[in-house]
Order: structure tokens, then sequence, then C-alpha cells
């Protein structure tokens, strides 16, 4: 099961859909949906932690 670090989406599967993205903050891996990614695009481009969104 993999969920979304900031709106909480749960994906039913061991891995994350090809649309999600992933960043290792602070040593652990976290995953966001498409949507998520798609909002946020510019902070993680920008290396922003998910806490500055």
């Amino acid at each position: 099961m993999v969920t979304c670090a900031f709106c909480g989406e749960v994906v039913e599967s061991d891995e994350a859909p090809i649309s999600w993205t992933s960043a290792v903050e602070q040593g652990h891996v976290k995953h966001f949906c498409g949507r998520c990614s798609r909002e946020h695009l510019r902070a993680m481009e920008a290396k922003l932690d998910s806490e500055w969104w």
C-alpha cells in the first residue's frame, strides 16, 4: 500500500503508480500522487521539503 504524503490518497499496490513522484526527506522516502505532484511541481523543482508547500 502506497500513501500520498501530502493528501493521503492510497493505492493498493506495493509500488507507486508511474504518475506519482517520490522524494527523500530527512532520510525517509515520501510519495506524492499525480495531483499533488502537479500542484507542487515548482516547490519540488526547488527541492523544498514538503512541509514548506
